[in-house]
């Protein structure tokens, strides 16, 4: 045995050289992690407590209510034409003309707008003003009074449109077949159209 041995020590931690054995003692990396997790906790409930009274004394809080207050507000639809005084299909005479050089789109269409109750007046060609000079859907053309009643309500059967003013003296209003038509809306979707027309309903809240 050396004489570094200490008393009392042998096997493998008997000294045979001229070199002390290291004895540490066991690392406590569990305490130190837990302690330093403790500390980023601690901070961070101290920086958001902080955050929270700026923005209480700041009038934070109180801009946020009044922003959601305004945005839940329900908004009332304000309808286009007066709802009240809307003609019926019955009372609105439409001439059907036919600006495209498909046959026969002028009869079926009037037909079709005489069975959704409107009443028919001339049914042909469009004039020469017009023929083959209607790229949409179609047009309707009228007197100026017709924007405020006639037209919105024939505007429910035909989607996209066109509305044009003339000075014609009589009531009734002239739906120019386009190169675009295809047919007109769905009855249904031109029933729920006058619905929406004669009862505008409100803007719905996001709430």
């Amino acid at each position: 045995m050396s004489m570094l041995t200490p008393p009392g020590m042998g096997g493998k931690y008997r000294i045979t050289g001229q070199t002390y054995p290291r004895m540490r003692r066991p690392r406590r990396r569990r305490r130190i992690v837990l302690a330093v997790v403790a500390s980023v906790v601690a901070l961070g409930l101290a920086g958001w407590g902080t955050l929270q009274l700026i923005d209480i004394f700041g009038g934070g809080d109180t801009a946020r209510r009044t922003t959601a207050a305004a945005r839940c507000t329900p908004q009332k639809a304000r309808p286009a034409v007066d709802a009240v005084n809307l003609p019926k299909p019955a009372d609105i005479t439409v001439n059907v003309y036919n600006a495209t050089p498909r046959a026969g789109l002028a009869k079926t269409t009037a037909d079709e707008l005489k069975k959704r109750g409107f009443a028919i007046g001339k049914v042909g060609n469009a004039p020469a003003a017009y023929d083959k000079k209607v790229p949409g859907a179609g047009m309707l053309l009228g007197a100026a009074d017709a924007t405020k009643g006639a037209f919105p309500v024939l505007g429910t059967q035909l989607k996209g449109a066109t509305v044009k003013t003339d000075t014609r003296p009589t009531a009734d209003v002239d739906l120019i077949i386009g190169t675009a038509f295809q047919a007109l809306n769905a009855p249904k979707d031109a029933t729920a159209a006058l619905a929406l027309l004669a009862k505008p309903a409100p803007a719905p809240s996001s709430c």
